[in-house]
Parts: C-alpha cells; sequence; structure tokens
C-alpha cells in the first residue's frame, strides 16, 4: 500500500521545481507560489496559491481549496488523489505498491 505521507513529505521537499512544471507561469511571492489557475479561464495571478512551506493550496476565486500536494496534483490533472498520489510517488522515487 502507497504511504501517502511519504509522498507528501518528498513532494514538499520538491515543492518549488513541481510547480514551475505544473505551473511555469507563477511566481513565488514570500511563502506561496501564486499563478494562474489552469482549469479555468483565469486572467489574472493573485486568487490561486500554493503555501510551499506546507502544500496547503486555494483558488480564493472559486473555492477549490485542497490541504496538501497530492490533492494540488489531482485537481491539476483531474485525476483521483491515489492515482496522483501514486504518480508523484513513481515520479519522486517514493516505494509504491504499482
Amino acid at each position: 500500500m502507497l504511504d501517502f505521507e511519504a509522498v507528501n513529505t518528498a513532494a514538499i521537499a520538491a515543492l518549488p521545481v513541481l510547480l514551475r512544471r505544473w505551473l511555469p507561469q507563477g511566481e513565488i511571492q514570500g511563502c506561496e507560489y501564486v499563478a494562474l489557475n489552469p482549469t479555468r479561464r483565469d486572467s489574472r495571478p493573485g486568487s490561486f496559491k500554493i503555501n510551499m512551506r506546507t502544500g496547503v493550496w486555494s483558488d480564493f476565486a472559486t473555492g477549490d481549496a485542497g490541504g496538501d500536494v497530492i490533492s494540488l496534483a489531482a485537481y491539476l490533472a483531474r485525476c483521483s488523489q491515489s492515482e496522483a498520489a501514486h504518480n508523484l510517488a513513481r515520479m519522486l522515487g517514493v516505494a509504491h505498491d504499482r
């Protein structure tokens, strides 16, 4: 069984790289990464933010939010959290059962 906590820990460590890959137009502002939300017609950055220390994220314009990097990956890829966790585990070299 996949250890979601281990995947999230590895993802937090790699978060700057992951965010540049997933949201290349974003920028770091303090401890947050601010970007356009690619899941909707977002015309200006400011409402879609990811905390770089915790992985907690929110789109304050829509109310979409999550508590970790796995939920962010699932949201951006429009897949289940389980699938996102397995994809992240593979990408980050975290042992997993698939």
